[in-house]
């Protein structure tokens, strides 16, 4: 009987903070900074005799989101050293938090979060061309990333395909956007997305006998590294001193019955760095099938880190995973405790206080209220340009639906349509005058592809709908008197097409109507022009 298998997927994500300095020093937090080595001092370049000092906007920020999530906020909080070396580290190692984040818990679109924390990023590598021959002599580092404030969120690992894996990525982004603490743009590298995957069979046996059912046994995953045990390991090991760090792990895995490489829940490959949503679906549904297909051969899935390779739409092998205590983690001795409960910034009345109305209670006010398409709420809770164009322009029509309606349509097809390919998505739009362009095609004084090349010319240059419809002769015509003589002029130049309808052939007056919205340029209204050319038709 052929087994079937259960994919278990946590993750990591990275966020860039907005904040005006770096984590631990003065030196300016700029993105879009071209030149390299401009933002840096001795604090982020670790010189010796260098103090870091705790950015206190960066902790805010953190803090601001977990309340967002329905996280816990701590009483108390510290930073760690997280040693590692590579060029990207100045210091050979990265100061982060271990056992005691700002935030516990938390849920988004229905995945429970573990913790989220705040760290340093590390510099930039550069690779250079490879030179003559096929070889790469050397790679660069630009630091002025070093040090700028980094978000950590960790999910619980229950999440089980590509697809909730990326709409929690995409609910996050809003989130950190919603909040202004982060321009998350993972083109950019503001955001990064780790995927921890295993795959398992779906029901497996305890060691004596009986059935594990992996869903009951979510919490087992990866038992040796979850936060709790790490955190005993932690405390145990700085209580007992470093040498007896590896009997202290092998006593507690041991009594534990836990194998850090087999889990209840299979064997844990991380996929580092997706620097966008099309690819963190990707990446985790290709993993799910390359676990699948290793364990059907009868081998095991080795525990490590890999990478994803946009070209080949595949997983690569990067290294081996490591542990937390390859780490070689300890409280950081040159930045003080946080008692996050004697700062009266920190407390969560004042922190309550500049939390804006997050995406999900806007989409249910937006459905609630003005009675718009779920498809049109999406566009502006991911645009902020839109959705401020259409609050603002709502405000003149007293809650008038018909008009809120009107509005919307107009602005998520043919405004959204203008700003394809552009970063600018309202142009020179101004909401007061929108309101009047909606009033006039309300009122039928604009027909729809005057109304739509009055719009066109409002997102290009701005102004009042009025004058560019005066300037470009758009008002639209009603008087009767005046679009008799167009309508005898079509059907004289059209004795083909009046044969046709007088046979019965209802789709030659579309085509005449047509004819005089051209004569008039767009200015005609196509209902009075129907009446009078159904009038003169019937009468000859």
């Amino acid at each position: 009987m052929k087994k079937t298998y259960k994919p278990t997927i946590g993750l990591e994500i990275h966020a860039e903070l907005k904040t005006e300095t770096k984590m631990f020093c003065n030196s300016k937090n700029d993105p879009e900074e071209k030149s390299p080595n401009v933002n840096i001092c001795p604090v982020c370049m670790a010189h010796p005799g260098t103090l870091p000092v705790i950015n206190k906007e960066a902790i805010k920020s953190v803090l601001k989101v977990g309340i967002a999530l329905n996280g816990k906020i701590a009483d108390f909080s510290e930073f760690d050293r997280k040693n590692y070396f590579y060029p990207d580290i100045p210091k050979g190692y990265q100061i982060s938090q271990y056992k005691h984040p700002l935030v516990s818990g938390g849920e988004l679109v229905g995945v429970k979060i573990t913790r989220i924390h705040l760290e340093e990023d590390t510099a930039k590598l550069i690779h250079p061309p490879a030179q003559a021959g096929g070889k790469r002599d050397f790679s660069l580092v630009d630091y002025n990333r070093a040090g700028v404030p980094l978000m950590e969120l960790v999910t619980e690992p229950v999440i089980e395909d590509g697809e909730t894996a990326v709409k929690f990525a995409k609910e996050l982004q809003l989130i950190l956007r919603y909040l202004n603490v982060s321009d998350a743009d993972m083109e950019k590298g503001q955001m990064r997305v780790e995927a921890n995957i295993s795959v398992a069979p779906k029901s497996q046996m305890s060691a004596d006998g009986t059935q594990i059912n992996a869903d009951k046994d979510r919490n087992l995953l990866y038992e040796d590294l979850t936060y709790k045990i790490r955190g005993i390991v932690f405390s145990i090991c700085n209580q007992l001193g470093s040498g007896h760090k590896e009997s202290v792990l092998n006593d507690i895995r041991e009594n534990l019955h836990v194998n850090p490489r087999e889990s209840v829940l299979g064997t844990k490959v991380e996929v580092k760095n997706l620097n966008s949503f099309k690819s963190v679906g990707l990446a985790i549904d290709f993993e799910i099938k390359r676990q699948t297909e290793v364990l059907e051969r009868g081998e095991g899935v080795k525990h490590e880190t890999r990478g994803w390779d946009e070209n080949k739409q595949m997983t690569f092998s990067q290294r081996e995973k490591e542990f937390s205590h390859d780490y070689r983690y300890f409280p950081e001795p040159d930045l003080p405790k946080l008692k996050l409960n004697e700062i009266k910034e920190f407390k969560k009345e004042n922190l309550l206080k500049e939390i804006p109305e997050l995406p999900e209670k806007t989409r249910e006010r937006y459905k609630r209220e003005y009675g718009i398409k779920d498809e049109d709420i999406e566009s502006y809770i991911t645009d902020k340009g839109l959705r401020n164009l259409f609050e603002e322009t709502i405000k003149f029509f007293n809650d008038n639906k018909n008009l809120i309606k009107l509005t919307s349509n107009y602005v998520t097809s043919d405004i959204v349509g203008f700003s394809k390919g552009s970063d600018d998505a309202v142009g020179k739009i101004e909401a007061k005058y929108l309101s009047k362009l909606i009033k006039m095609i309300s009122a039928n004084v604009l027909s729809s592809r005057g109304a739509k090349n009055i719009l066109f010319v409002m997102y290009k240059q701005g102004g009042s709908p009025e004058e560019i419809a005066k300037e470009s002769n758009l008002l639209q015509i009603s008087n009767k008197k005046e679009m008799e003589s167009i309508v005898k002029k079509i059907i004289k130049d059209n004795p083909d097409v009046v044969r046709d309808y007088k046979k019965g052939k209802e789709l030659s007056i579309q085509y005449l109507i047509g004819e005089g919205m051209k004569k008039s340029k767009g200015s005609a209204n196509p209902k009075v022009l129907k009446e009078i050319f159904i009038s003169i038709l019937n009468s000859i």
